[in-house]
């Protein structure tokens, strides 16, 4: 399970340092081996171990193409997945076409979300946590929670 949010730098080459708190994870999970891909509703980047990626694709597949919305969400999510491997020092080339997707530069947040990770600029990452206060309404399923 990924949780916590990662303040991480961007190389000169386009690389990122996966936390080693999570190359052993990704070792056993997958033998370091992610899919990237894009967020549909934000501009962020989404880090999938590859075998929690293989498990969705089928689903992402299988979204009805007559339907605009779920057309979209195919061609970012499909159109954009890079399957891509750690190096032996645990770092992974962030593919040009998401860093330009996500405005990815040199300081970088790595946010963990249980299954996968999101990727974002430092900076939008900062702006959508501060961007807390919205009108839309939380869904049913957390009106019951406690915490």
């Amino acid at each position: 399970m990924f949780q916590g949010s990662h303040s991480i730098n961007l190389d000169a080459k386009g690389r990122m340092a996966i936390p080693a708190k999570y190359r052993d994870t990704l070792a056993a999970a997958c033998g370091g081996r992610i899919v990237m891909t894009a967020h549909t509703q934000d501009r962020c980047v989404l880090v999938y171990p590859e075998v929690e990626w293989q498990t969705i694709l089928p689903k992402i597949e299988a979204l009805p193409t007559f339907n605009k919305a779920a057309l979209r969400a195919q061609r970012l999510l499909i159109g954009y997945a890079c399957p891509l491997e750690l190096d032996g020092n645990g770092r992974v080339l962030v593919p040009p076409t998401l860093r330009d997707y996500a405005g990815l530069e040199k300081k970088l947040m790595l946010v963990g979300l249980g299954k996968k990770f999101e990727l974002w600029s430092e900076e939008a990452w900062l702006a959508s946590v501060a961007d807390l206060d919205t009108d839309e309404a939380l869904p049913e399923e957390m009106m019951s929670l406690s915490l």
